[in-house]
């Protein structure tokens, strides 16, 4: 059964999976060249829900979210800004968003970091994303 993302995060049991949504590939292509990613490293994989859950929790119902900013440090950390179901706000306090682009030796957690701290510039037009809810 699939759930709302907040429902899921509230849900799940504590372990070592992270659930959330893959980007999909072919539209992953289209974006990348619609956003030139900026460092040497390209990510642009996935939008977090829940980090650290059990292997059996369930997953989120939407497919459907909007890329309405980009976040950088100008330091080798770039995500996209993303919204689900009217919000930016991730269950855990955080803002849901695609890790885009890293400098070697910069790791995907800390766009997190980057974005609480430098904040993020809205696009001029959202961009729709389609998103498969998974888990990894």
């Amino acid at each position: 059964m699939a759930l709302l993302a907040k429902q899921a995060s509230d849900r799940a049991e504590k372990g070592d999976t992270v659930i959330g949504w893959k980007l999909d590939r072919e539209q992953r292509k289209e974006l990348l060249q619609q956003f030139p990613p900026k460092y040497s490293e390209v990510v642009a994989d996935h939008v977090t829900l829940a980090a650290k859950v059990a292997k059996k929790a369930e997953l989120p119902c939407e497919t459907e979210g909007e890329i309405i900013g980009r976040s950088d440090d100008g330091k080798g950390v770039e995500a996209m800004v993303v919204r689900l179901g009217g919000t930016t706000d991730r269950p855990d306090g955080s803002t849901y968003h695609i890790t885009w682009s890293l400098e070697k030796g910069r790791r995907a957690k800390e766009s997190n970091d980057v974005i609480r701290d430098h904040g993020w510039k809205p696009l001029e037009m959202p961009m729709p994303v389609q998103l498969q809810p998974a888990r990894f």
